[in-house]
């Protein structure tokens, strides 16, 4: 190769490069001149600066390929490598697209005064459908880079013939993984859960941290990560207490004497209620609701903004409660008799 077949591939890339980098520039340079680009075009536009560049310079790459003036040997090699970059570029700029998209209709929503569970189910199936376009377009890039190699193109179709004992062979094997896919589609847009709920699931309490296309992830009170399938909150039973209301009813029990004074008890409840900002002044009651041969069972109920206010205030009032019995009338608090023979 001469001198000038050498320079001229090296002219192109170099030329391409100054291209680029002066659009980038001619863009930045208005954008911040302008002024007149509302907020979430100025995120789309910088979200997806990388990906618009790399794209557009393999784009100007692949159109002067041909005055490259390559061999016939390096010609077929260099533009095949130059589609396939065409196609990874490409979906990374129309997944980045659709990703910044979503989020900015999201915090358009999000911004205005809304009901709470609704922003968490609209933050849930954005989630989903956020994930599910990355997916769908990394598939379709892969699927459209391997069409580009003639012997994978032969397969293809040759496996087009025997496409229904191919679709029952995966669906049979990956029958877990769909099945989590479909859940997982289910519970975004069921409203079964949603990002932020206080949940109890196998025992365990606590906050829907992460939903993934398989998998929900959720926090414990004991900062504990338990992560389960999805399929498994649309196939058995769990208990969401914010899905409607986070408003909730905690309840206090005291196994006290039979000589416990009742009304001086409910007097201490009330004024305990009214003094903290745990309670939220919906509903109270302070009852005894069983006996045994020893002591009676009084219950406290107290309703709070929260499952996490309401754990705070049963502890509190019942921390207070005993402590107003053991100061005023101990002998309310049972007591274990002993008998002694000489």
């Amino acid at each position: 190769m001469s001198l000038w077949g050498m320079i001229r591939p090296v002219t192109l890339v170099v030329a391409a490069v100054g291209v680029t980098v002066v659009v980038d520039r001619a863009v930045l340079l208005l954008v911040r001149r302008g002024g007149g680009l509302a907020e979430p075009g100025r995120q789309l536009l910088f979200g997806c600066r990388v990906p618009a560049l790399l794209t557009l310079g393999v784009l100007q790459l692949l159109v002067a390929e041909p005055g490259a003036g390559l061999t016939a040997a390096a010609h077929g090699p260099v533009r095949h490598a130059l589609v396939l970059l065409l196609l990874a570029s490409g979906a990374w700029l129309g997944a980045r697209v659709v990703a910044l998209s979503i989020d900015t209709s999201l915090h358009r929503y999000t911004a205005q005064r809304r009901d709470p569970a609704r922003i968490r189910r609209v933050r849930t199936q954005t989630g989903l459908l956020r994930r599910l376009a990355s997916a769908g377009i990394a598939v379709m890039a892969l699927a459209a880079a391997l069409m580009t190699f003639p012997a994978v193109r032969a397969v293809g179709a040759s496996l087009l013939a025997s496409a229904g004992i191919v679709g029952l062979v995966v669906g049979v094997a990956a029958q877990s993984t769909l099945s989590n896919l479909f859940a997982g589609i289910q519970l975004a847009f069921g409203d079964m859960v949603r990002l932020g709920d206080d949940v109890v699931v196998a025992g365990d309490w606590g906050t829907v941290e992460e939903i993934t296309l398989t998998s929900v992830v959720i926090a414990t009170w004991d900062q504990r990560r338990i992560v389960m399938p999805v399929s498994y909150f649309v196939a058995k039973p769990f208990e969401n207490w914010s899905r409607r209301d986070p408003a909730i009813t905690g309840t206090a029990l005291l196994h006290l004497d039979h000589r416990t004074p009742m009304d001086p008890l409910r007097a201490e409840f009330d004024r305990l209620l009214a003094a903290t900002p745990l309670w939220d002044g919906a509903g109270s009651a302070l009852q005894v609701v069983d006996t045994t041969p020893s002591t009676i069972v009084v219950r406290a109920l107290m309703t709070a903004r929260d499952a996490s206010d309401a754990f705070e205030l049963r502890c509190w009032v019942r921390e207070h409660l005993l402590a107003f019995l053991r100061e005023e009338f101990p002998e309310a608090l049972p007591s274990v008799g002993v008998s002694y023979r000489s």
